[in-house]
């Protein structure tokens, strides 16, 4: 199996393309409406949607667990796809995701300022000066969401394996490359460890998620994935009621079959033991 993530600078086709190189692949294509649809059959859909490809409001961010939350979310349901396989992803940070694996194919789609400036005026029936804008606030919101999410620069080139300006390449030359490219001997196929390191990688966010919007996640909590379907957690916790709690918060998660709990109750809160 195989994954294709593309990213895109507004007005250069890049979503055009992404589509069209998924239907000469035969694979499956995971856009914003996609992913939605996907996070609603996974009774994520609220979540996600709140978060956007925009960074969380300051007072938000600063005052609540919730966009930590909803990016878990959003990161889950795209490990939870990716482990289906021959999947191209638009947006949304999948390359930041699927980074680590040989399998993946990261492209960027760019393009100058003045071309795209045209292409959203045609596009949107717009004048220059709003064209502009949109386009100014499109590169602001994803730069900021791709720092909040992944502490990184979307356009750092060392982040993609194949950059292509459409000032000079027409949709289908570029659908072409993407396409052979995709099919070079390079792009390693997926084995049966990288399905299992997508279905761990889509617990842990999973896990965290639960356990953020519990309210109980802090900086003496901690968990690790042992497998496709266990948990272990451990740290220190104020009573023995406490340490239930949290194991039964956990095992809320349908997948997690065993749960190793080996949270310590601090001796400070027993009474002077």
């Amino acid at each position: 199996m195989y994954f294709i993530t593309i990213s895109e600078m507004m007005g250069t086709n890049g979503e055009k393309i992404a589509k069209k190189v998924a239907g000469e692949l035969k694979y499956t294509f995971y856009g914003t409406e996609e992913l939605l649809k996907a996070a609603s059959e996974m009774g994520f859909l609220s979540e996600i949607k709140k978060l956007d490809e925009k960074p969380p409001a300051m007072l938000e961010r600063f005052f609540s667990e919730k966009p930590k939350i909803y990016l878990d979310r959003l990161q889950s349901v795209i490990y939870e796809l990716a482990k289906k396989g021959n999947a191209l992803f638009f947006g949304r940070g999948g390359k930041f995701l699927l980074q680590s694996f040989d399998c993946a194919f990261h492209i960027l789609v760019t393009g100058s300022m003045e071309k795209r400036i045209q292409k959203v005026m045609e596009e949107k029936q717009v004048g220059r000066e709003i064209a502009e804008k949109i386009i100014h606030r499109s590169d602001h919101d994803k730069k900021a969401f791709i720092r909040f999410a992944y502490d990184e620069d979307w356009l750092n080139p060392r982040l993609y394996d194949l950059i292509l300006n459409t000032d000079k390449l027409s949709m289908d030359s570029a659908v072409r490359m993407i396409v052979d490219a995709a099919k070079s001997d390079e792009i390693k196929s997926c084995g049966i460890d990288s399905v299992q390191l997508l279905g761990k990688l889509s617990l842990n966010r999973k896990v965290e998620s639960v356990l953020l919007e519990s309210g109980v996640m802090n900086l003496n909590l901690f968990f690790t994935v042992e497998g496709p379907d266990s948990v272990m957690v451990y740290g220190i916790v104020n009573s023995f009621e406490e340490k239930e709690r949290i194991e039964k918060i956990v095992k809320k998660i349908k997948e997690i079959k065993v749960i190793k709990n080996q949270l310590v109750v601090s001796p400070s809160s027993m009474g002077g033991a």
